[in-house]
């Protein structure tokens, strides 16, 4: 009877956290929107509600308008992911709504970063292609707002990525992760001549983010590590005791 009950704690639990914690974060970045991003975004909103391109997909606000916009969509589909999962028997219980956040957290949290920084400079093709090796030497040039754009780029990687792969869980496997994604970004923005500079200090502050995203969801992906070590070593022991006698 124990055994049946258990899932529902868990799924308390985690509910319990889980909505609290993205009211706040919804609260924060609607005050954040009212009273920073107000004017910009509505300055973009006519040519992104006209589907238009210039203006809006190759704008910083008009991404940011768009990723807004479709939040309630991305919501809408974490939770019907986590509707179709138990019937789909993939998962069940609270792993059900951990997965599905993770999942689409992971997409609608990193591809609009991924966008701007793809996004080409003022002469795309004709400019030389630019490289900085030398470590710290761009911080300098990048200003409060430029380091924290690029602490957000894989973020939503490193937060959500160990959630959802077990095999991710480790601050050393996110900071690799971290990494070897800015690179191959620093790398396409260098061939295909984008009119942006490749730089290592880019590299070191995204995978930065991305571990200090990591350090904020370690008590969700490492949840599931301590039950899974329990579960194994109360079914050992379970067996053990079952075993027969030579």
């Amino acid at each position: 009877m124990n055994h049946n009950a258990s899932p529902s704690a868990p799924t308390r639990r985690t509910r319990g956290v889980l909505l609290p914690g993205l009211a706040v974060l919804g609260a924060a970045g609607a005050l954040f929107v009212l009273f920073v991003l107000r004017r910009p975004l509505m300055m973009s909103a006519p040519r992104c509600m006209a589907g238009r391109w210039h203006g809006c997909y190759d704008t910083f606000n008009g991404v940011v308008l768009m990723t807004l916009v479709t939040l309630p969509l991305a919501v809408g589909a974490a939770w019907a992911l986590a509707r179709v999962r138990p019937a789909g028997g993939v998962a069940g219980g609270p792993s059900a709504w951990r997965l599905s956040l993770a999942e689409v957290g992971m997409v609608h949290g990193t591809v609009p970063f991924l966008w701007l920084t793809m996004m080409p400079g003022a002469a795309p093709g004709i400019a030389p292609a630019r490289v900085s090796l030398v470590p710290l030497r761009d911080l300098v040039t990048m200003g409060p707002l430029g380091i924290a754009g690029n602490l957000l780029v894989f973020a939503s990687l490193g937060f959500f990525a160990p959630v959802r792969f077990a095999a991710l869980a480790s601050l050393p496997r996110i900071l690799a992760l971290g990494a070897g994604c800015s690179v191959l970004v620093e790398s396409a923005q260098y061939v295909l001549r984008l009119d942006r500079v490749s730089s290592v200090d880019d590299v070191l502050v995204n995978a930065a983010g991305a571990v200090l995203a990591g350090l904020a969801s370690r008590r969700w992906w490492r949840a599931p590590s301590r039950t899974s070590a329990h579960t194994s070593a109360h079914t050992s022991a379970h067996t053990s005791a079952a075993r027969p006698a030579a």
